[in-house]
């Protein structure tokens, strides 16, 4: 089986969509299938036509002329059509998988029709909701109606679709879509990567001024979405309870400046410490000095369709997690069994639970023990990847592993 994936960035950017990726890539090639991807005009930093990159091939596209939306998105999509179907020619797939957002899924389209290739469309986030979470747009919108209908178009034109969780694909049925065309391929973990903790890296807790401390941590990106700023509105509060109570920001992005303003001028901003964006081979250094992960991600049709890849990493870290009740977090997480939730958009909650976290760790091994189990038993990706089988193999016409139905059966139920 040969599979060429159509993506809007790779490696070596680091990202929760580059790791997905790296993920599945390396994971199907475990399984003896041959992989290669091609980036789209998005894919930022200088790049060759084609590269290696972490023993993945790349086919690179340049980027397109800038010009006003929609002008610019339909020169992405042409450019990047020509060059997928470059990378058909010297790859010869058996099938494209394209990934979201709905861009590469409308440029692989063309691609697939014009060298009659199965197609198989895997959406992450709607690319409308995820704007609206960043702050780039606006619910309702004329653009997130047009961006709306958009992937409804190319869902319905593709030969199969999956999603990350059951939140999209609910959607999706309530727009019409066949639900037996949909399949769900949840985040997982690498547990080669994430499923070895480190022990308590002393020497960074001390270089951080954490040795001895309870440390609170979040890793990931800075988006408004995150709920960042509910995090530290929370800890003076926390603080009032947990005396040797510290937080912990790893990584970055659009919110950094806003939240580094906001923690300045805290009660608590001398117990907030951040740290900036570390090389992804020295993260577990940073999980394994926190006790509890946050994740406070605010109430929004993107967090409540979504589920998130970090709260997963943090479980197989055999951290303890604590996360806001929204609809993305309920898929991977049982309140009060493998983590705890609190109410979103709501600091005095987030503190209440942390502080109740915090003030009792009698449970903490057992909970940590259920969490990691069900990170290795649902959310490993060397298992998850045979989700992907039983459709690539339905498309191109190779005979169906019966144990690849019934996985699949199992997941749609």
């Amino acid at each position: 089986m040969r599979i060429l994936h159509v993506l809007d960035h790779g490696l070596p950017l680091h990202s929760g969509y580059t790791f997905r990726t790296r993920a599945i890539l390396k994971a199907q090639e475990a399984r003896g299938w041959e992989v290669a991807a091609v980036t789209g005009p998005r894919h930022q930093g200088e790049a060759p036509p084609e590269e290696v990159v972490d023993g993945l091939r790349f086919f690179r596209t340049p980027p397109a002329r800038a010009l006003p939306a929609p002008l610019g998105e339909a020169a992405e999509i042409h450019a990047f059509s020509r060059r997928i179907d470059a990378a058909v020619a010297a790859f010869r797939p058996d099938i494209l998988h394209a990934h979201s957002p709905v861009l590469d899924g409308l440029a692989a389209l063309r691609v697939a029709r014009r060298r009659d290739l199965p197609l198989v469309y895997e959406i992450r986030a709607f690319w409308e909701d995820a704007a609206v979470g960043n702050g780039t747009g606006r619910e309702g919108s004329l653009r997130y109606r047009a961006t709306r209908a958009l992937e409804t178009w190319t869902v319905r034109r593709a030969d199969a679709v999956a999603v990350i969780c059951e939140g999209l694909r609910g959607d999706l049925v309530a727009r019409g879509v066949e639900s037996d065309k949909i399949i769900v391929s949840p985040n997982g973990v690498d547990l080669s990567v994430f499923g070895t903790p480190l022990s308590h890296d002393a020497a960074l807790a001390a270089e951080l001024g954490l040795a001895g401390k309870e440390v609170i941590g979040f890793l990931g990106s800075f988006y408004d979405y995150e709920g960042l700023d509910d995090l530290i509105a929370a800890m003076p509060r926390l603080v009032e309870s947990r005396r040797n109570a510290h937080l912990l920001l790893v990584g970055g992005g659009p919110m950094e400046a806003a939240l580094r303003a906001q923690a300045a001028a805290s009660p608590a901003g001398d117990r907030i410490h951040f740290v900036g964006r570390v090389p992804h081979t020295q993260v577990d250094r940073y999980y394994s000095i926190v006790d509890v992960l946050a994740y406070p991600r605010k109430k929004m049709r993107l967090t409540d369709l979504v589920t998130p890849l970090k709260p997963l990493e943090a479980m197989a870290q055999r951290k303890l997690v604590a996360a806001s009740d929204v609809g993305g977090h309920r898929e991977l997480i049982r309140d009060g069994d493998t983590g705890t939730l609190f109410a979103p958009d709501d600091p005095s909650a987030l503190a209440t639970a942390l502080a109740g976290l915090l003030a009792d760790r009698s449970g903490w091994e057992a909970r940590r023990d259920r969490a990691a189990g069900f990170v290795a038993a649902e959310r490993d990706w060397a298992v998850n990847v045979a989700n992907y089988e039983v459709v690539y193999q339905k498309l191109t016409g190779q005979p169906v592993s019966p144990s690849s139905w019934s996985r699949i059966s199992a997941l749609n139920a």
